[in-house]
């Protein structure tokens, strides 16, 4: 009887979540415009990625993006967090100070940076070419576009993971913050032999849903650039929006998105064997 209880989250589950993505991966091997019937392909849509440039300067990009992403916004959320801990006045008014980038809509914050930054007319960067200073709207350069959309994501995000991680460090055991103390622990070794190991387990998942998530991204870049310029932007995710919406190519969307899926299966298998060794010891 009480198996009934988790029938309607099997359902919502299967219908939203199980069904779409069997569905998808079995377009990945037919040839469909949307219109007319699918006819099956094989491996085509495969082979014909393999032979894509821009899906390895979507691969690539997305490479690059995780990198970015997997360093940067995590060791200034734990920065942050470590910050606040250590001097705990004002603790809560910073959190809601760099939380707030997050619940700000992706559009709107993209539309903000692309008006309010980055324009050579209105933007801070025309700002400071009148005053005879060069900056350059990095979204108009192919070498500096995917780095300029890169800022606006870190602005949008860094402080979520430094109010995850500052919830994390809370349940440190305070023992263990007063010991180290009583042994003479500078700060820097607090933080590396106490605190960080403390939360590994969250530091863990956190990066493994880093590498998730920026094999999704999407918004951003089209927003602020739509993959260009010359597809110097491009991610896996436009190009397969790309390829279902402006080709009517949705067998390769729905291989690009197979692909996608394998780089998040490959990143959460690797996250619980971590969680199988440490239940282990």
């Amino acid at each position: 009887m009480h198996r009934l209880y988790v029938l309607p989250t099997l359902i919502i589950n299967a219908a939203i979540i199980a069904i779409p993505a069997l569905l998808t991966v079995a377009l990945a091997f037919f040839q469909w415009d949307g219109i007319s019937a699918p006819q099956f392909v094989g491996l085509a849509n495969f082979a014909d990625l393999w032979d894509d440039r821009v899906f390895w300067t979507a691969l690539g990009n997305n490479i690059v993006w995780t990198l970015i992403f997997l360093t940067v916004p995590i060791m200034l959320g734990l920065l942050a967090a470590t910050m606040m801990l250590i001097a705990r006045r004002g603790s809560t008014f910073f959190q809601v100070i760099y939380f707030l980038p997050v619940i700000i809509a992706t559009a709107i914050t993209g539309r903000i940076w692309q008006g309010m930054i980055y324009s050579p007319i209105t933007g801070v960067t025309g700002l400071l070419q009148r005053y005879g200073i060069e900056a350059d709207n990095p979204l108009s350069q192919t070498s500096s576009a995917l780095y300029g959309i890169a800022v606006v994501d870190l602005w949008h995000w860094w402080g979520f993971l430094c109010v995850i991680f500052f919830a994390a460090l809370r349940q440190v055991p305070q023992e263990q913050l007063e010991a180290a103390k009583v042994e003479g622990a500078t700060f820097l070794q607090t933080v590396r032999y106490v605190l960080l190991p403390g939360i590994r387990s969250t530091i863990t998942l956190m990066m493994v849903m880093t590498v998730i998530w920026s094999f999704l991204v999407f918004d951003f870049v089209y927003i602020l650039t739509q993959g260009g310029p010359a597809f110097s932007s491009e991610v896996l995710s436009t190009f397969a929006y790309r390829s279902a919406f402006y080709d009517l190519a949705v067998g390769k969307a729905a291989a690009i998105s197979v692909v996608i899926s394998l780089f998040g299966l490959a990143a959460t298998v690797f996250y619980i064997r971590i969680q199988a060794k440490e239940f282990d010891q």
